[in-house]
């Protein structure tokens, strides 16, 4: 069975698809960007302010399902600019601890829905 996990804490999907999706002890994020659920507004300002949106996003998801980072086992990183990593990796290295960090890959791509520059997804188990 699936349980579909949704926050109003989080940006509003913007498509056929839910915030997450637990399956068992299982949760499946969808990739996330950096609109403020506050105001609807993307937060593009710079690449670090764009990227702890999105990670607050996540970790409201991740809230709303009883997890928090320490269950993520699986990140996917999507960038509009692979010069951005170090910045980005700053800003999401912060939110886990190094020891206990998960698996992940970056991936650089053409585009990102509404023109950002970061989307992630995680998986995380509990």
């Amino acid at each position: 069975m699936k349980k579909i996990i949704n926050t109003q804490n989080a940006p509003a999907p913007i498509g056929p698809y839910n915030q997450a999706v637990l399956s068992g002890n299982t949760l499946y994020t969808s990739g996330q960007i950096a609109i403020n659920p506050k105001n609807g507004e993307l937060v593009t300002n710079c690449i670090e302010d764009e990227t702890k949106q999105v990670m607050e996003n996540l970790k409201t998801v991740l809230t709303e399902a009883g997890m928090t980072f320490e269950h993520v086992v699986k990140t996917s990183i999507f960038v509009k600019n692979m010069n951005d990593f170090t910045k980005i990796n700053t800003v999401y290295g912060s939110y886990f601890n190094a020891d206990t960090a998960p698996a992940r890959e970056t991936v650089e791509v053409g585009n990102l829905p509404k023109f950002v520059n970061v989307e992630i997804s995680m998986i995380a188990i509990k």
